[in-house]
C-alpha cells in the first residue's frame, strides 16, 4: 500500500512527456501565428515606402519654394518627360551625360534643400549618380515627383 501510495506521488508532481510537447506545439502554432500576422519583410517594405513618400513631398516642396522665390518660374531643368533627378553635388555635365534632371538650383546655399534624398532602396534602383526619384512637368506646369521603385505595388507620387 505504501508503495502504490508513493507511485501516485510521484505522477502528481511532474509533467509528462505527452503534456510537454502538446504544451511546445501550442507555442509553436502560437508563434506562427504571431510572425505571419506581424509579417516583418512587410513591415520594413511599408516603412520604406513612408520614407519614399516624405521625400517626394520634401523635393517637390522645394521646387514650389524656388517658384514662389522666382515669380512662379520653375527650374528650368525640369522637362516634359519623366526622367530620374541627379544627385546632390554632381556636376552640371555629368548629370546631363547620364540623362539625369539637375536640380542644384534647389540647394545651392541650402536656401531651398540641404541636399536631395536618396530613395532607401539606392544605390541598387538608382541610376549611377541618380537618386531614385523621377520628376516631369506637365504641358499646364504641374510637378509630379515619383518614386517608381515604391514596393508592395505601391504608387508613390505627388502632383502639385
Amino acid at each position: 500500500m505504501f508503495y502504490k501510495n508513493h507511485e501516485l506521488k510521484d505522477r502528481e508532481n511532474g509533467f509528462t512527456l505527452i503534456e510537454i510537447l502538446l504544451v511546445i506545439g501550442i507555442i509553436a502554432i502560437l508563434a506562427a501565428v504571431v510572425i505571419v500576422a506581424i509579417n516583418p519583410a512587410r513591415q520594413f517594405a511599408q516603412a520604406r515606402n513612408s520614407q519614399r513618400l516624405s521625400n517626394v513631398n520634401t523635393i517637390l516642396n522645394a521646387v514650389y519654394q524656388y517658384a514662389v522665390d522666382n515669380t512662379g518660374i520653375l527650374p528650368s531643368a525640369i522637362t516634359a518627360s519623366t526622367t530620374e533627378i541627379c544627385k546632390t553635388g554632381i556636376a552640371t555635365s555629368s548629370c546631363a551625360a547620364a540623362n539625369l534632371i539637375n536640380l542644384s538650383v534647389l540647394t545651392t546655399n541650402e536656401i531651398y534643400i540641404v541636399s536631395l534624398p536618396l530613395d532607401p532602396s539606392c544605390p541598387l534602383a538608382c541610376a549611377t549618380d541618380g537618386i531614385g526619384y523621377t520628376i516631369i512637368k506637365s504641358a499646364n506646369g504641374r510637378i509630379t515627383v515619383a518614386a517608381p521603385d515604391a514596393e508592395l505595388s505601391v504608387t508613390v507620387s505627388v502632383t502639385k
